[in-house]
């Protein structure tokens, strides 16, 4: 799944760290999500898109699967 924090992450200036911090995750945990290399979880979807102040949708892209 794509999404896109990292763009939106560069609109509020923000940091990994301080995403995590909004989130309650670890750093980590928003790197491996903002690179494609682990899709969340619905709650923590939600408090991304939260934190944000956008929807699911607006932060997360859904790819069709071939």
């Amino acid at each position: 799944m794509k999404n896109r924090m990292r763009v939106l992450r560069a609109e509020m200036d923000w940091t990994q760290a301080d995403l995590a911090a909004k989130t309650g995750v670890s750093r980590q945990a928003i790197v491996a999500v903002e690179n494609g290399k682990y899709d969340p979880a619905l709650p923590l979807a939600f408090r991304i898109a939260r934190a944000f102040g956008k929807t699911v949708e607006e932060v997360f892209l859904w790819e069709d699967a071939p």
